[in-house]
């Protein structure tokens, strides 16, 4: 009782320590205290609750679902979660934007991979215009912003996702590398006058670009007296303007430069009015989304569905947990909740096919050939030649004593079939004979 007294203790201590951090908006510190306060007593419905909000506020609309499901299994009846998970299901609009989300962030992080950031900056831009307070939204736009040498839009990326979640490391250690660089970009225009002009180089996919430390961004303030290369590479669209002073042994490759950079503000001109394009019928869906909306309840209840079934095997009730899993639709899951479902899979299905097996045996042998036939069914599908073919054969004599002639002749030819030569075989092919004389 003590042990358990300490354990109650220590769950209310991280508790109480998420719930300060929280008032501060340090939600990143909050989270970590109460997953703390969770792993010693997975029953604290209040901090179960609260990290359900904690996660919603950062975005993670999905993860907060998923506590709140999880705290009102442990408690139905006056649980705050209820009223949360209304508050959600009610508001159809919402369900469709969080499953656009999850569905164009996960778009972007595939459009990483395959080096395409252009297109992963405005798969970006369209998720945080639907939900501003995904903070990893903030930060992976931040980072392809700084790869690109655009510090000033990474900064303010990092600075709403600050507003957002003050206390996270990752957006702080980015702001930190951000401020150092554009410290650095300060230094260097300051002292462009009195030293030779120098380079940079930078990454652009797979070339490498080299250009005048001293280039500035083009501004109707600004009196033109140096040539620019700037090549643009931006998620919308980017403005440029090339003026010649340079050497000239760099003016071929000035205007070579300058004709690519205007293939692709064409192209990015129309991107920008395709994604406009797309905003609109957006709007328009939104209003029309009831078919949407069924799509994203079927979401939710599959995400429960795969919580119940975490549930019931933590009670070892097997059984339940084995036939919760086959109604569970893992296409319907995200990355998380996938890698969840195949490891639970795995534990559960071997002891859920003996444990379904077993209880078939017994119907059987109890003559309940009915019940004996759905759990039998169940280990076929699974394994057609489970225990060298003896729930094969008894599934057939199970369908043969309960007057399903066509499913009996079926399974005592696959018998025959499976295992020739066998005692079994023998009977399963005289049992088939005496079912073909007694059908007209």
């Amino acid at each position: 009782m003590d042990s358990y007294n300490k354990i109650i203790r220590l769950s209310n201590t991280f508790y109480n320590d998420g719930l300060k951090k929280a008032k501060v908006r340090d939600l990143s510190g909050a989270a970590k205290s109460l997953r703390m306060s969770l792993q010693y007593y997975k029953a604290n419905i209040e901090a179960r609750n609260l990290l359900g909000l904690v996660y919603y506020e950062m975005g993670e609309v999905v993860d907060a679902l998923s506590e709140w499901v999880i705290s009102r299994s442990l408690k139905p009846e006056g649980n705050p979660a209820e009223q949360y998970l209304d508050a959600i299901q009610s508001n159809s609009s919402r369900l469709s934007s969080v499953n656009q989300t999850i569905k164009k962030y996960n778009q972007a992080l595939l459009y990483c991979q395959q080096d395409s950031k252009d297109l992963a900056i405005i798969q970006l831009k369209k998720v945080l215009s639907m939900n501003p307070g995904l903070v990893k939204a903030h930060q992976l736009l931040a980072l392809l912003y700084m790869e690109e040498g655009k510090y000033e839009r990474a900064r303010r990326e990092l600075s709403d996702a600050a507003r957002v979640d003050t206390g996270n490391l990752t957006t702080l250690r980015y702001l930190r590398e951000v401020d150092s660089c554009l410290q650095k970009d300060v230094s260097a225009s300051k002292g462009a006058g009195h030293k030779k002009e120098e380079t940079a180089s930078y990454r652009s996919g797979n070339e490498t670009i080299i250009q005048p430390v001293n280039v500035r961004d083009m501004s109707p303030l600004m009196t033109i007296i140096n040539l620019i290369i700037g090549v643009a590479i931006g998620a919308l669209i980017t403005y440029f303007l090339i003026i010649p002073t340079v050497r000239q042994n760099a003016v071929s490759e000035a205007r070579k430069a300058e004709l690519e950079a205007n293939n692709e503000l064409t192209s990015r001109t129309q991107e920008m009015n395709s994604l406009n394009q797309e905003i609109e019928d957006l709007k328009a869906k939104i209003e029309n989304m009831e078919g949407e909306s069924a799509d994203t309840q079927k979401i939710i209840d599959n995400y429960e569905q795969m919580i119940n079934v975490c549930f019931e095997y933590s009670q070892q009730n097997i059984q339940a947990a084995g036939d919760g899993i086959g109604q569970v639709d893992p296409g319907l899951l995200g990355a998380q909740a996938k890698s969840v479902y195949d490891r639970m899979n795995g534990l559960v299905n071997e002891q859920y096919m003996a444990a379904v097996y077993q209880q078939a045996e017994q119907d059987y042998n109890s003559r309940n050939f009915a019940a004996a036939i759905t759990g039998l069914e169940k280990v076929v599908k699974a394994e057609e030649d489970h225990d060298d073919g003896y729930a094969i054969y008894h599934l057939a004599h199970s369908y043969r004593q309960t007057g399903d002639i066509e499913n009996a002749k079926k399974y005592y030819q696959r018998m025959i079939e499976l295992h020739p030569g066998t005692q079994r075989a023998k009977a399963s092919q005289q049992y088939l004979d005496e079912l073909n004389r007694q059908q007209p």
